[in-house]
């Protein structure tokens, strides 16, 4: 095992890697920009670096300052968490070429998973069902309109490089094509500097179901089973459960069985997520279908390990130093009913706009089946620089219904002023009979919920 880890990263995801790693006996090194140099995560390390700015371009997003950093503070690898470099190719090559342990997939898988048509060919070859949709890239309308004839209408335009909704075209009839593709073009270049574009055909109402994997470079390939991530607000998970409440047994064992299909075909090594939309025809029959694969560490890893009792970023610690994963696929049995809550520094009043500022009064929920993985105390300051979560509430019980009222007394009694939070709209929710009935799929919130009454008397949350 090596000796001191760098996390490139900031927030509740370099605390949580903080925690793993000192549990391990690791150090640990903290890099901050001029925001955050009394951040919880800064406060936490055993070493802090400072490495630029406030804005990500010029710390967080900086990759020459992150590896040198690395070799100031003498780390002997480097975790980038999620989000900001996770998912850059180009900075898990830089580190792999260099004389630091890279924590996450090869840099070669990425660029594969990064570009969606090259996933969708590794998943064919691997016999996981895939969306119908073209096997290269487009350019031009007469390919969507031929694909659209023989398909059907609604058909997705999506970037190449994609993910999280950018770069990602509904379109609904023939006279939509042109300006449909040329704006997902638009979004590929400049989200992922990557214009290309590929067409599958769009599953209006699917639910998106994702499993956790884990592969260490003895060839050894387990799943942690699934997670049910489709209460969406625009594409951008805000709650997410476990287990699926929508598929059986037999489902949940071919699932998972293509996932782990899935990534041994690709190479794969580390933690990682392949994410699936699963629809049910009118008789009540369901398939699911291959959507991408998440390279890195999610933010909802946290059920998984409630779940199964196994620390996913412990163990991508002791893969990425070569160690065997040393449990057994049979050897994992999932236990009740988990939810994560996304507590995001926004205000649900006004369109969900950020509220950074300082945190007055801060008293998070306790009590059996509650876990908080958070980036701030009170009196720490919300920037307005980075991502508005602050932290996750992970709830549990022994059965979904439990797990509801645990659920809804854990944010009744958290106590948060000073910031506006999304409280109040996980709250409402929890209180819809769509949802508490399990009828929700990934367009509930932005076009069927109507529980969250913006006049509606406002919480101290």
């Amino acid at each position: 095992m090596f000796d001191r880890v760098l996390i490139a990263n900031r927030g509740e995801i370099a605390v949580r890697v903080i925690q793993a790693a000192h549990e391990l006996g690791i150090e640990t090194v903290a890099v901050y920009s001029d925001a955050d140099e009394t951040a919880k995560h800064v406060r936490r390390a055993d070493i802090a670096h400072h490495i630029g700015a406030s804005v990500a371009r010029r710390s967080y997003l900086d990759q020459a300052s992150i590896i040198d950093a690395a070799r100031e503070t003498d780390a002997d690898a480097i975790h980038p968490g999620y989000g900001f470099l996770a998912e850059s190719e180009s900075f898990a090559r830089r580190v792999q070429e260099s004389e630091f342990l890279w924590i996450g997939p090869p840099a070669n898988v990425m660029a594969d998973f990064g570009e969606k048509t090259k996933a969708r060919a590794i998943m064919r070859q691997a016999d996981v069902p895939i969306v119908p949709g073209t096997n290269d890239t487009i350019s031009s309308p007469s390919e969507v309109d031929a694909f659209a004839d023989e398909h059907g209408y609604p058909v997705a335009i999506k970037a190449d490089g994609g993910g999280g909704g950018r770069g990602l075209k509904i379109v609904r009839e023939e006279r939509e094509i042109e300006d449909k593709l040329e704006k997902a073009q638009h979004e590929g270049e400049a989200y992922f500097d990557n214009p290309a574009v590929y067409v599958e055909k769009y599953l209006e109402n699917p639910r998106h179901i994702e499993v956790q994997v884990l592969v260490d470079s003895h060839g050894n390939a387990r799943h942690l089973y699934e997670r049910d991530c489709s209460v969406q607000r625009r594409q951008q998970k805000l709650i997410e459960e476990t287990p699926s409440p929508v598929i059986d047994d037999e489902t949940r064992e071919e699932l998972c069985l293509a996932a782990r299909q899935g990534v041994s075909e690709a190479g794969y090594i580390n933690a990682g997520t392949v994410e699936f939309l699963y629809e049910t025809d009118g008789a009540g029959d369901g398939s699911f279908y291959f959507l991408e694969v998440n390279a890195r560490i999610q933010v909802e890893h946290t059920i998984t390990e409630v779940a199964t009792g196994i620390d996913i970023v412990k163990q991508q610690l002791q893969i990425a130093a070569g160690e065997a994963l040393d449990f057994e696929q049979q050897d994992i049995e999932p236990r009740g009913s988990t939810m994560e809550f996304r507590i995001n520094a926004e205000d649900p009043y006004e369109d969900f706009s950020p509220t950074p500022g300082t945190v007055e009064v801060y008293r998070p929920p306790t009590g059996i089946g509650v876990r908080v993985d958070d980036s701030i105390d009170q009196g720490d300051t919300i920037s307005p620089y980075y991502d508005s979560l602050v932290g996750k509430y992970i709830i549990t019980g022994n059965s979904r219904r439990e797990t509801l009222a645990r659920s809804e007394r854990s944010l009744e009694e958290t106590e948060i002023e000073g910031i506006s939070t999304t409280i109040p709209f996980h709250l409402a929710v929890l209180a819809d009979d769509q949802f508490r009935r399990n009828e929700h799929t990934t367009k509930y919130l932005d076009e069927q919920f109507d529980g969250f009454d913006d006049q509606s008397a406002q919480t101290d949350a």
